[in-house]
């Protein structure tokens, strides 16, 4: 049965962990969340005990010798049958997302579906395993690789997509053949234990999927319990780059993606509505919370001020408020903390100078909402060398940022310290070529907002917004979450 947000109800909600297959309290201390758009309190969140993220470690290296010999083609028929239960339950997610995170019913939506496309890809994990063969590499002597699986893997996924980015993790790892540790995000828990309770309602065998909950403690066991093989995380570059070497440290493969500065070129020659529609919904989309989000906008030659009335004519039309009301354009940030750090941010531009072009303090919600809201904020006459151009504010502030031609932005981008996303918006198929070619980021755009790759393509940030050798997403996932082997063969006399 689908859930709808209105259905919802808003008595306070402990989560449970799951080891083994079996569902129970942890003996963990708790703390209590809000709901972002609200303010009231909806979920009691555990911080697991080492005992219990070691015991989820234990049964799952258990569960993956007779999980591993399980035939390819009938692990995917369990992934197939939680793709469907995922399609049953798109609602129901989509408005658990909406409730613990406070993005758009919307918004929720899009994150749900391109979790599922995650997983439709995992369901095409027989071909993706396949290994390659050459005959007679010497007298009678075959070679072969074949692809397999590693062992226990560790999903550690950001606040940000509840759902999307667990669906990232941990069903093509399973579908590889390895066993799983989920810990979601602390701030939004219940979406990625209803999608492991769902995946347990597949056929999922008990072991292969374990939920754990926590912080810093929590992550620190799993890094450093040698049962583990692999560990994904998604969050802040501070944080990717300490679990990047504590789990290498401790002999693990990592995946550890950071935290990003995007920036998003708007040349002269482009079609300003257009480009000021696509910044809008880039900058300010999921209240800025995302690492895809455009934060710069580079402008080049008389860009800005031809951009500009459309940028704050677009921004003075977003409706801010309720994830949950169908009217909002905009909803909260995820916390009151961290509505207070892109307050300061913007008082921050504000003293270094930067011209305040709209103001997002104070903003009043269209529905008269209680919750922790930032409205959209756009500074011009920034420069590159002030904070609120170099930091991640992960809110809703966009910066401008004005450049005399292509090869100065492009300067400009190459002295952050990230390489998440960029985009360009021209006419020009030559700046669009250069800039594809000559910039420092490994998901570029062109006339396009937000680049975010299709889950078969490779999630693929540089330099600080990315730590480790595979990227999440399409094959290099794959590879990530297996390992080859080759076999060289001889039968007979040569």
């Amino acid at each position: 049965m689908q859930t709808h947000p209105a259905e919802l109800n808003n008595q306070v909600h402990t989560c449970r962990i799951c080891i083994g297959g079996e569902w129970k309290a942890s003996q963990g201390k708790a703390e209590i969340l809000h709901n972002p758009s609200t303010g009231e309190p909806i979920t009691e969140v555990p911080y697991c005990t080492a005992e219990e993220v070691t015991a989820a470690v234990e049964v799952a290296h258990a569960a993956f010798p007779t999980w591993r010999a399980v035939p390819v083609p009938q692990r995917v028929r369990v992934l197939f049958r939680y793709r469907e239960l995922l399609e049953q339950h798109f609602e129901e997610l989509a408005a658990q997302v909406t409730e613990e995170h406070g993005k758009t019913l919307e918004e929720a939506r899009g994150s749900v579906r391109r979790g599922i496309e995650a997983v439709e890809f995992a369901c095409g994990i027989p071909t993706l395993l396949m290994g390659e063969a050459v005959e007679s590499v010497g007298g009678g002597v075959d070679s072969v690789t074949l692809r397999q699986p590693l062992g226990v893997c560790v999903g550690i996924p950001p606040f940000n997509f509840p759902a999307m980015v667990p669906l990232w993790m941990f069903p093509l790892a399973i579908a590889c053949g390895n066993t799983f540790v989920l810990k979601p995000s602390e701030k939004v828990p219940r979406t990625g234990t209803r999608m492991v309770e769902l995946f347990h309602e597949a056929g999922l065998p008990p072991g292969v999927l374990n939920l754990v909950h926590g912080a810093k403690d929590t992550v620190d066991v799993l890094l450093r319990d040698p049962r583990v093989k692999a560990v994904s995380f998604v969050g802040s570059s501070g944080v990717a780059k300490y679990v990047y070497e504590t789990a290498a440290a401790n002999g693990k493969r990592v995946q550890a993606l950071g935290g990003a500065k995007n920036h998003l070129v708007v040349m002269s020659d482009s079609d300003m509505k257009a480009a000021a529609n696509a910044i809008i919904g880039s900058a300010f989309g999921c209240a800025g919370e995302r690492c895809l989000a455009t934060s710069v906008v580079l402008a080049v030659g008389d860009a800005a001020d031809r951009l500009l009335p459309e940028l704050t004519a677009a921004a003075d039309a977003v409706r801010v408020g309720a994830g949950s009301n169908p009217r909002s354009d905009m909803g909260p940030v995820i916390s009151a903390a961290h509505r207070e750090r892109v307050l300061q941010y913007i008082e921050l531009g504000v003293k270094e100078g930067a011209q305040v072009v709209r103001d997002g303090r104070g903003v009043q919600p269209h529905d008269a909402s209680k919750g922790f809201y930032v409205g959209p904020t756009i500074f011009d006459r920034v420069t590159s060398e002030m904070r609120i151009a170099r930091e991640e504010i992960f809110g809703p502030v966009l910066s401008i940022i004005r450049a005399t031609d292509l090869r100065e932005a492009l300067d400009v981008i190459g002295r952050s310290l990230y390489g998440n996303a960029t985009a360009i918006f021209t006419s020009s198929g030559a700046a669009a070529r250069e800039f594809a070619t000559a910039v420092p980021a490994g998901m570029v755009g062109i006339n396009v907002g937000v680049p975010a790759p299709a889950p078969f393509f490779p999630f693929a940030g540089w330099r600080g917004s990315f730590y480790g050798d595979l990227h999440a997403h399409g094959k290099d996932a794959v590879q990530f979450y297996t390992e080859t082997k080759v076999i060289i063969s001889r039968w007979g006399n040569p």
